[in-house]
């Protein structure tokens, strides 16, 4: 709740801020265009996402970058249609994959967890037999 009141009131202020300094009518134009961009990368995040699945598969990405990725890019391509400046600017850095990763670990707490690939017998010892009655000749 504090976190959706907090961004209520940055984006009020931000935009009544931004909106008076370049217009009514500039700002008209600009959650237009905004709108459009996002419902642009919505429309396109098909192809974004089969790019980033022939990625995972090269192995050039974790899943876990994979995830982030998307998610993110989605939530901005959201908020671009969102009306607002603040929520435009959040919707824009979101499409950059540095500033993804900075919200889910420092915002939404998000940790890398990192995978232990182990075998079936993780209880096994591992040791050498050294045989004592070879015979030499």
């Amino acid at each position: 709740m504090i976190y959706f009141l907090l961004y209520f009131f940055l984006e009020v202020v931000i935009t009544v801020d931004i909106a008076g300094r370049i217009g009514g009518l500039a700002t008209f134009f600009e959650i237009i265009f905004s709108a459009f961009v996002g419902f642009f990368l919505l429309t396109n995040f098909r192809y974004t996402l089969a790019q980033s699945m022939t990625s995972l598969m090269a192995g050039k990405i974790t899943i876990e970058e994979f995830q982030k990725m998307n998610l993110m890019s989605l939530v901005g391509a959201i908020l671009l249609i969102i009306p607002g400046f603040f929520s435009d600017i959040v919707g824009i850095l979101l499409q950059f994959g540095f500033f993804g990763t900075f919200i889910a670990k420092n915002i939404l707490h998000l940790k890398h967890k990192r995978k232990t690939h182990k075998g079936e017998n993780d209880d096994a010892i591992d040791v050498e037999i050294i045989d004592n009655n070879s015979t030499l000749k």
